[in-house]
């Protein structure tokens, strides 16, 4: 099976050697998004709130041009910089998924890109 690298303008361009996601057969494979204003670059002012939705507008633009949505998510890997922000991240989180949600894992790390609050990973299925 040939790997085919994603690449969608309503997202923010890769900063590194990586892919925003690669397909492969009927799965997608998200790299984590930070929260950057695709039109602008710039990483997006506001809480974790406003951190936390920009990150999933990105994700939901990647899976946009594999002609996907948010419903194909089957896993999330979230990445948390403060634990203690985890409720105001469930709030948004859910404005995106419906059940029957994906799987998750959470984790709290010290620190992330540029200096975010939130980094999160998704794995898709194409069917």
């Amino acid at each position: 099976m040939a790997k085919k690298a994603v690449l969608s303008h309503d997202a923010p361009a890769p900063i590194g050697p990586y892919s925003q996601a690669v397909e492969v057969g009927s799965w997608i494979f998200i790299s984590g998004q930070i929260p950057i204003d695709p039109t602008t670059g710039k990483l997006v002012e506001g809480g974790i709130s406003t951190q936390t939705r920009q990150v999933l507008n990105n994700l939901q633009a990647v899976l946009t041009a594999v002609g996907l949505n948010m419903d194909a998510v089957v896993k999330t890997t979230i990445y948390l910089t403060d634990l203690g922000e985890f409720s105001l991240v469930n709030e948004i989180y859910e404005e995106y998924f419906q059940p029957p949600y994906p799987a998750r894992a959470t984790v709290e790390v010290s620190a992330l890109p540029r200096g975010v609050r939130i980094e999160i990973e998704a794995i898709a299925y194409k069917r």
